[in-house]
């Protein structure tokens, strides 16, 4: 019992584990412990291990519970020894031999009493494989050179390989890409005055995803937006969080309000409210209002994209090229251009510039006279062009009624258009000029010429009389033809001449195709091929019925006759300034001899008996001092495949008349009238103000002498 007291847990008494040398495996008393406390003994000389004993399942050796403990050792008294005996102590251990084990002791067998079994091993048991140490710790320390050779590449890849592309990637994340808006160009008058331009302004932007309060915001900015019509509701609403028309996100930016002062936009900026962003903006503003409207268009808002006139046909020119401000920034209040950080700047290129051939004092003095005149007449519109009679410049051109560019919400969509362009109406009685001169032209008639007159003519389905009638077999002289407007002599004339070369020159004097005086949504009109005619057209297309223009297209062929006969395009744009100063013209006008200046001269003799001889219908266009060459025409307005009430009144003219200067056209869809009494009052006070503006005094040479009858 006393060697099973002092048992070890590795499976070995004090005595033996002081007696045997230390093994190599240090997991061998492990072993030994699993194996109930025996130990390999050393082969024997024979070079075989002692037999172990066999105990049987019957025979194990069992512990007695009841059998009282051992008394405890007693503690050794200190002994002194002296020098002496300490070197013959350890002489004797050094040549003491080795000390055997005794073989193990056949353990007595006990009765069964209150015992314990303790289990042994069977002979033929497969003991557990050990583990490897040396094996572990050689794979952990490949493991671990793997782990840091990768680590390695990696750093290696980083600082070397990808390291251009990550610092692109930290410089992006940094970068502040600024849209530069470029300044839109002007328009500017013949003068360069200025017709319509853009300012700064400033655009108001909110995150709603970062207000905290919508409507304790919606209030301050309301004390400032209120005066540009924007309603409190609609701060709240888009200061509001929400999500996107499909759902899917927040909103994070939402426009609050456009082109607004700029002193307003630094009061907003003042509130320092970080969910709201202020910024530069554009505004078109127009000086004089409504002046040239018709011809000026509009544009959209806030993108400033040209919707009509000069804004939408030279676009291209007047919007310019954005420009990009790209630089690193910081956070907070350092998010500002960072000084020696990146920074690449393009500058804005702002619009060309273009200037017109409308003079703005004219413009103004035409359009507020038209006005003047078809308001207390109750027009439906009106239209005034006053033309350089040797260059075909547009010097004026006016619309009743005219709209504010700057709003033109704010007027009936149906009259937001140019008149002179875009209107088209039967010429009347205008378009007899076109009748006379193909046929002096052709030799059909001359200035001297007589034309004998019934009371009425018939041409198919349709009769055709003069107002007053004349007698059956009257004889009238071709300027009287003109000054009493007949009907019946025209249509005798057109029979001469023949459809075919009625049509011709129609086509010479630019009817039935665009102008192309500059400006968009400009209508062709439409004249009838001979092929086309029907049996009443003899009668009607002469007299200027059944014929579709544009009161640009009648003044171009007044142009022509005033012009000698020749036939020059229409321009109401006279260059274009580009940012850098230089000046591009615009395409050269196209030309074309219609008439021989001989035959010009000779028709625009009898054109002055419209205004000068008895009875005619032009007498109130008359200028004293100025030779007047003119014609009325009172027509109607195709409509629905028919014609509108009312009448469509006109009287076109050039002055002076033996050396034309200028020619204004006026025309006017008045519920009654006619045009003597209608259009010729405003022509005369137009071409009056035409005159007087550009100085052309009167020549002081005495009208023709002319008559209605022979």
């Amino acid at each position: 019992m006393s060697e099973a007291k002092r048992y070890t847990p590795r499976g070995r008494s004090v005595r033996d584990a002081s007696a045997e040398p230390r093994r190599g495996d240090p997991f061998r008393p492990a072993l030994e412990v699993i194996q109930g406390g025996r130990s390999e003994q050393p082969p024997r000389a024979g070079g075989r291990r002692p037999a172990r004993p066999v105990v049987e399942a019957e025979d194990e050796p069992v512990i007695d519970l009841d059998e009282p403990p051992p008394p405890p050792r007693q503690p050794r008294a200190p002994q002194r020894r002296t020098v002496a005996a300490k070197r013959t102590q350890n002489t004797q251990k050094i040549q003491k031999p080795p000390v055997r084990r005794a073989p193990p002791k056949k353990t007595p067998v006990r009765k069964k009493q209150s015992r314990v079994a303790v289990p042994r091993l069977g002979r033929r048991t497969r003991l557990p494989k050990l583990a490897e140490p040396r094996r572990r710790l050689r794979l952990a320390t490949v493991l671990c050179l793997a782990m840091f050779a990768a680590i390695g590449v990696r750093l290696v890849q980083l600082q070397l390989t990808d390291a251009s592309a990550y610092a692109a990637e930290g410089l992006k994340a940094r970068l502040v890409d600024a849209v530069l808006p470029a300044a839109r160009g002007a328009i500017l008058d013949r003068n360069g005055k200025i017709l319509v331009h853009s300012i700064e302004t400033r655009y108001v932007a909110v995150d709603p995803t970062v207000v905290k309060d919508p409507e304790a915001l919606a209030d301050k900015l309301f004390a400032i937006l209120d005066k540009y019509g924007v309603l409190r509701s609609d701060l709240v609403r888009k200061m509001t969080p929400h999500k996107t028309a499909d759902g899917k996100r927040d909103v994070q930016f939402e426009y609050l309000v456009h082109q607004i002062d700029v002193a307003d936009g630094d009061r907003i900026k003042a509130l320092r409210v970080g969910a709201l962003k202020v910024d530069r903006d554009e505004r078109r503003e127009i000086p004089g209002y409504d002046l040239a409207s018709n011809v000026i268009g509009f544009t959209s808002k806030p993108d400033l994209v040209g919707q009509m006139g000069i804004e939408k046909q030279f676009d291209s020119v007047l919007k310019g090229v954005d420009g990009r401000h790209v630089y690193e920034h910081g956070q907070g209040e350092l998010d500002v251009p960072q000084p020696y950080g990146y920074e690449e700047l393009t500058p804005a290129r702002p619009g060309g510039s273009v200037e017109l051939t409308i003079d703005q004092d004219l413009q103004y003095s035409v359009q507020r006279a038209l006005a003047e005149r078809m308001g207390p007449l109750n027009a439906d519109f009106a239209s005034a062009i006053v033309l350089d009679a040797k260059t075909m410049e547009v010097m004026a051109m006016a619309s009743y009624p005219s709209f504010a560019a700057t709003n033109p919400a704010g007027t009936d969509q149906a009259f937001v258009k140019d008149q002179c362009t875009a209107t088209v109406y039967d010429p009347g009685s205008i378009h007899k000029a076109i009748v006379m001169g193909a046929a002096l032209q052709e030799g059909i008639i001359t200035p001297s010429s007589v034309v004998t007159v019934n009371s009425k003519v018939r041409k198919g389905d349709t009769t055709y009389t003069d107002h007053p009638a004349q007698k059956d077999g009257t004889a009238m002289t071709i300027p009287g033809i003109l000054a009493l407007s007949s009907n019946v002599g025209t249509i005798a004339v057109a029979d001469q001449l023949g459809k075919d070369k009625l049509y011709e020159y129609q086509q010479k004097f630019g009817l039935g195709q665009r102008t192309g005086v500059g400006l968009p949504n400009e209508s062709a009109g439409q004249i009838l091929a001979p092929d086309k005619w029907t049996g009443s057209s003899p009668g009607s297309i002469p007299i200027g019925r059944g014929v579709a223009t544009t009161p640009m297209q009648m003044a171009a062929v007044y142009g022509a006759i005033a012009n000698d006969g020749l036939y020059v395009q229409p321009t109401v744009v006279k260059k274009i300034i580009n940012p850098d100063g230089t000046v591009t013209k615009p395409a050269a006008q196209q030309t074309r001899q219609v008439l021989d200046p001989k035959v010009a001269q000779e028709l625009r003799v009898m054109l002055e008996g419209v205004t000068t001889l008895d009875d005619a219908t032009g007498r109130q266009a008359a200028i004293p001092g100025y030779r007047i060459a003119g014609k009325t025409g009172t027509s109607q307005l195709p409509q629905n495949g028919g014609y509108a009430s009312g009448e469509v009144v006109s009287f076109i003219g050039m002055a002076p008349a033996e050396a034309p200067r200028y020619v204004v056209a006026v025309n006017a869809h008045v519920p009654g009238g006619g045009g003597g009494s209608v259009a010729a009052p405003a022509f005369k006070e137009m071409m009056a103000l035409t005159l007087s503006t550009f100085g052309v005094t009167p020549t002081g040479t005495e009208p023709p002498k002319l008559t209605i009858y022979p």
